[in-house]
């Protein structure tokens, strides 16, 4: 009796195990087709012509804009052509094409709005970093373009 309740234990672990497993890779999958999008400050008919840092990832992403929502300026929208071509693998080596896509959604905002791709990494200070100033800048680089849109 105890060998079979054992067994039942057993069997519903190892199907929660796998439901969970089967669930982790389907958002997996999603998270590579969701679409990305940054509202810029502008008209769409003032976007005519498509801002140079989305034509640059045609080959990768399909890109739409459109009026945002409320008449706030414009959506800009990219999403992967290929979910598949993105993983952790891709993500950690710094190839991954969601990485692409992200920075040249924040470029495209920042040529639209400034009239320059703005570079938020470039040191604050002429100062030599403290070590812990050296630690953090290793993060930043590690970072790989996974912060803000």
């Amino acid at each position: 009796m105890k060998g079979n309740v054992a067994v039942g234990g057993l069997a519903v672990v190892g199907a929660g195990m796998a439901w969970r497993r089967l669930a982790r890779r389907k958002r997996a999958r999603d998270a590579g087709s969701r679409w990305l999008a940054v509202t810029v400050n502008c008209a769409p008919e003032r976007l005519s012509p498509e801002p140079e840092p989305l034509a640059r990832i045609r080959d990768i992403a399909e890109v739409t804009t459109r009026p945002a929502p409320g008449g706030r300026g414009t959506e800009l929208a990219a999403r992967l052509l290929d979910p598949r071509s993105a993983g952790k693998i891709r993500r950690l080596t710094g190839t991954d094409p969601r990485l692409r896509v992200r920075t040249a959604l924040r470029d495209a905002k920042s040529l639209v709005e400034t009239g320059e791709v703005l570079l938020p990494d470039a040191p604050p200070t002429t100062h030599p970093p403290s070590p812990a100033g050296k630690v953090l800048d290793v993060a930043i680089r590690r970072a790989g373009g996974e912060g803000r849109l």
